[in-house]
């Protein structure tokens, strides 16, 4: 795996629906290299802290070899980095294939899968497009939320490397599916649901989501 971008940003105020949101999705690829904080990188702050941000979702991964799926299929004809919203746009970043607790060694840093990522509307609000955050859920093509074990620098070019493997190998795509998927039937979900669930590393935010679901 190897970081193609490095994206950041503060706090902007935008029109939205005859309102004014604060957002810190509109991130911009940064050169030089950047420090991993316990919670964020520098230069970047996340505003909703319900939904954005805190222990287990203090960086956000993307893969760059998503851009372009999503560039045919919504018939742009540029799609810089960044514009989901990610820190960092990592090629060769496989939901399919990383895992809930994997840990990954980020330039200086270390890194631990938390979550996958569930779009709010600030993604529709990123494409003027209101249907955005359901064509995101229909993909799985989620990115990855990392909780950050070691802090570091990192900078575009930098490699990113399987650390830690845990041992028990569910994937972040496997249980997004699990969770959104309404095509999978229930003896499928269920299983992996309760696996999720005894993984120490998983988000707060999901643990309670699955709790619920189970219940």
């Amino acid at each position: 795996m190897l970081i193609r971008s490095v994206n950041v940003s503060l706090p902007k105020q935008v029109q939205h629906k005859n309102k004014t949101v604060s957002t810190g999705i509109f991130k911009q690829p940064v050169t030089g290299r950047i420090k991993i904080n316990p919670l964020n990188l520098d230069g970047d702050k996340q505003v909703d802290l319900v939904n954005h941000g805190g222990e287990h979702k203090a960086v956000y991964g993307f893969a760059a070899e998503h851009y372009l799926f999503w560039q045919q299929k919504l018939g742009l004809a540029t799609l810089p980095f960044g514009k989901f919203g990610e820190n960092l746009t990592v090629e060769g970043l496989d939901e399919a294939e990383l895992c809930i607790g994997d840990r990954l060694k980020v330039g200086q840093s270390l890194l631990e899968i938390s979550q996958p990522r569930v779009p709010c509307f600030k993604l529709g609000m990123a494409f003027e497009r209101h249907d955005m955050p359901r064509l995101f859920v229909e993909q799985a093509a989620t990115g990855i939320y990392f909780r950050v074990i070691e802090t570091g620098l990192v900078a575009a070019g930098d490699v990113v490397t399987l650390a830690e493997p845990h041992p028990a190998k569910l994937s972040v795509q496997r249980l997004f599916r699990a969770y959104f998927d309404k095509s999978l039937p229930l003896n499928e979900k269920t299983p992996v649901l309760e696996q999720a669930l005894k993984i120490g590393a998983l988000s707060h935010e999901w643990r309670e989501k699955l709790e619920k679901r189970l219940a």
